[in-house]
């Protein structure tokens, strides 16, 4: 394994620098996807690669969405000879003390997506909650199975290539549609999914930049496109259905 960690950032001057500090000791490249940042943001990822050697940035012209930002620092990653990638969010909102579960999971079953299963406290918003029930109900008929305990999450470790091969096959959502579209992408071509249990925050004060129109009028257009992409996989998903049953 060649692991690295990959950030989409967008316009978080204010917490992407402790985020780096705390990942520099593990001791792999942080290679950070800047979405079109405004000015502030720019010059503290300029000031953290000329700092840290293990620091790339990676710089998207114009604003184009978490998604794009993901797949642009993921390819890159790959053609680097990186075999795996731990997407973390930006913002602070994950548990860095959870990141040698993921890796050691990783290690274990290097060709599966290894992802958090969140743990979210009272700083919840009540509409992100009810968000994330609708999209776990329409994932679970598109997999036709109770694997998936969330889709949602920006905190997993990618394995590049089968990544790589999707990206290449299909258009994967530009947005925040992405981490469920690749996830659920990912389990019909029969790469392997586990979970890691980890605790999520809203920190006070923090910024999102979760559209609420934009981005649930995406993700239902997401839905469509994966229910029906489901429909011509259904023998494929039952039989896979049945063998994970008698495996367990």
């Amino acid at each position: 394994m060649h692991n690295c960690f990959v950030i989409p950032i967008y316009n978080h001057h204010d917490t992407i620098a402790h985020t780096v500090q705390q990942l520099l000791p593990f001791g792999y490249s942080v290679i950070i996807a800047d979405d079109g940042s405004d000015a502030a943001t720019k010059q503290v990822l300029a000031e953290l690669a000329s700092q840290h050697q293990q620091v790339e940035v990676i710089t998207l012209q114009q604003n184009s969405g978490k998604g794009v930002a993901m797949c642009t620092a993921m390819q890159h990653a790959y053609q680097r000879g990186f075999s795996h990638a731990l997407q973390i969010d930006a913002d602070g909102q994950h548990d860095i003390t959870d990141i040698p579960l993921f890796w050691q999971k990783s290690a274990q079953y290097p060709q599966a997506l290894i992802s958090g299963a969140p743990v979210y406290d009272s700083s919840m918003p009540i509409g992100r909650k009810i968000g994330r029930e609708i999209t776990h109900f329409w994932v679970r008929i598109e997999t036709l199975s109770l694997q998936i305990k969330d889709s949602m999450l920006g905190f997993r470790v990618y394995p590049l290539q089968s990544c790589v091969d999707i990206m290449q096959r299909y258009a994967i959502g530009q947005r925040m549609d992405f981490d469920t579209d690749i996830m659920v992408r990912l389990f019909w071509h029969d790469v392997p999914v586990y979970f890691i249990a980890t605790k999520v925050i809203y920190p006070p004060g923090g910024r999102s930049n979760f559209k609420m129109l934009r981005d649930n009028w995406l993700i239902s257009k997401m839905h469509t496109r994966l229910f029906f992409g489901m429909l011509w996989r259904v023998p494929h998903l039952l039989t896979r259905r049945q063998r994970v049953k008698h495996e367990g």
